[in-house]
């Protein structure tokens, strides 16, 4: 007979428990970071400083962390909303070329009306191009129990083929020097907040989606069915939930958001349709979404939080010349450390002092 040193908790920790602990993980996380930047024979103190300068020191870099960051939140309040009902969308990748595709066809093939119809128009398209891009895993996971996560990456690679091939033949601009389409009329460009910096209107629109995605899981039936699957599927069905349904529209909805993702870079930055138009963002808002614990809320911060370690980690290497792919280990120490700590959360720990006096068939996790 043995006996397990740890116990699963039958009560979470507190918000503020929790909220404590992911910041204690990240500032473990950036002293592990720094005794690597010190092996690399820089100072830590003056190359996180470099950081948080380019992160946040100066106005561009700023909006480069905004700017950055909104995509990876849309894309990962989308994931969140997936993974909340325990279907697992890997697809986000893909779901934002297929976006980008839309929003930039209606960009460029409406013409004639005001911006506020043709930039609503463009921003829906948008979200309804990556909402049917995931509907094909959700479809077939909900009647045919294919597994989602095979066919949603797979899928990844098709609508970036597709795109690459679109930009190269038939939609490639007349004359261009670059695979790319001509750029989406002015009625349908996402206006800037601040000139002439970056910073677009895109920004709004991520705001406006964390809000409704939270009021949605938790002040509406949709998200309880939502919490419901994702809780216990068979008793989620004996309530009387529909859990096929259920799993169409989350993968639907969580692909609505990848396609916004999408189009807000084609509508708010290039303006036209590139050939590799996201560098990852639907594989990192699978990390950002995890990484706040598929909370709206977290999502904002974990989003954020991603876009300034990248973007202060080009000005990490200018000033003080840490290599970059030195910032990609820094970033993965952060997620490792959080979930980690997440993890160990479930669980207490039990003195074994304790485990000896205890009767036997009364400890939890007794085994025979």
């Amino acid at each position: 007979m043995t006996r397990q040193l740890f116990e699963k908790r039958q009560q979470p920790h507190g918000t503020f428990a929790n909220i404590l602990l992911i910041f204690l993980s990240i500032l473990l996380a950036l002293i592990v970071g720094a005794g690597l930047i010190a092996m690399a024979g820089v100072g830590p103190i003056e190359a996180y400083r470099a950081l948080f300068y380019g992160a946040f020191g100066r106005v561009y870099g700023l909006v480069d962390t905004l700017v950055k960051g909104t995509p990876l939140l849309l894309a990962g309040l989308g994931l969140a909303i997936a993974f909340k009902a325990s279907v697992w969308n890997v697809g986000a990748e893909g779901q934002i070329y297929m976006g980008a595709l839309a929003a930039v066809w209606v960009g460029l093939n409406v013409s004639g009306v005001p911006t506020w119809i043709h930039l609503p128009l463009a921003l829906l398209a948008g979200a309804i191009g990556g909402g049917l891009w995931a509907l094909i895993p959700g479809l077939l996971k909900a009647y045919l129990k294919v597994n989602e996560v095979i066919v949603s990456l797979m899928l990844n690679y098709i609508a970036i083929l597709f795109v690459s091939w679109l930009v190269h033949g038939p939609m490639e601009e007349p004359g261009g020097f670059m695979p790319q389409t001509p750029r989406v009329a002015k009625t349908a460009q996402l206006p800037l907040l601040f000139p002439p910096t970056r910073l677009h209107a895109g920004v709004l629109v991520a705001l406006g989606a964390t809000l409704l995605v939270y009021f949605m899981l938790f002040h509406t039936s949709l998200g309880y069915r939502i919490r419901a699957v994702g809780a216990n599927p068979k008793a989620a069905r004996f309530g009387g939930i529909e859990v096929e349904r259920s799993i169409v529209l989350v993968m639907f909805l969580s692909g609505t958001l990848a396609g916004l993702a999408g189009a807000n870079e084609v509508l708010g930055i290039h303006y036209r349709l590139l050939d590799g138009i996201s560098p990852g963002y639907g594989f990192t808002a699978m990390v950002v979404a995890l990484l706040g614990k598929l909370h709206p809320l977290g999502v904002v911060a974990a989003s954020y939080l991603f876009a300034s370690l990248t973007v202060g980690a080009d000005m990490m290497q200018k000033i003080v010349h840490v290599p970059i792919a030195l910032s990609r280990v820094i970033q993965g120490l952060v997620v490792l450390c959080v979930l980690g700590t997440d993890i160990l959360l479930m669980y207490d720990f039990v003195p074994l002092r304790r485990s000896r006096q205890e009767p036997a068939g009364e400890s939890v996790g007794e085994e025979t």
